[in-house]
């Protein structure tokens, strides 16, 4: 398009008769779309030049579509819980009986889904205490690593994955010449 209108404005720069057959040309283009077109012979049949309908269609197919699929039996749903089972009445509790977390909501629709989607307030507080576990076991962890590498720092220790027993025998060698040179000399 950039390319069109570039030329377009470079051919009207130079031939001053462009502009007026372009002026000429689009007009035809509106006048074709607007126009009816004979088809087929002599026939009195017509067809009008329209642009596409075709996406308006397909929105409104697909809005008919879910409508039917999933606000129809929901709407189906409710209506049945409230007029044929209707909220749940307070009575005395049995003997012995303890009730389930569910069945302490009034709407049936609301304990089916306290029933099947939620989770127990039992549940939540174990896995609150599992994570809380977990945190501690992690943070007992930190804290032994920190206290090995405070004894590593502290005794010029080296750490165990590093150790080769080779350049260990020297290095214990040379921690021993060390001292020795230590006790004899003193801190200096």
């Amino acid at each position: 398009m950039v390319v069109w209108s570039a030329l377009n404005r470079g051919f009207s720069q130079i031939n001053p008769i462009v502009p007026l057959l372009l002026a000429q040309s689009s007009k035809r283009i509106t006048q074709n779309v607007i126009q009816k077109r004979a088809m087929s012979g002599g026939h009195d049949r017509t067809m009008f030049i329209t642009p596409s309908r075709f996406q308006w269609h397909k929105f409104k197919d697909l809005i008919h579509f879910y409508v039917m699929l999933g606000l129809i039996p929901i709407l189906g749903i409710v209506f049945y819980s409230n007029v044929f089972i209707g909220p749940a009445t307070l009575t005395e509790i049995p003997e012995g009986y303890v009730p389930k977390q569910w069945e302490y909501y009034r709407h049936p629709i609301t304990r089916f889904l306290a029933k099947y989607l939620n989770t127990t307030p039992q549940q939540e507080y174990e896995k609150y205490c599992h994570h809380i576990y977990e945190e501690n076991q992690k943070k007992q962890l930190r804290a032994l690593e920190n206290r090995v590498m405070e004894l590593m720092r502290e005794r010029n220790d080296y750490q165990a994955y590093y150790y080769r027993q080779v350049i260990a025998k020297y290095y214990r060698v040379a921690k021993k010449a060390s001292t020795d040179l230590e006790e004899v000399y003193g801190d200096q």
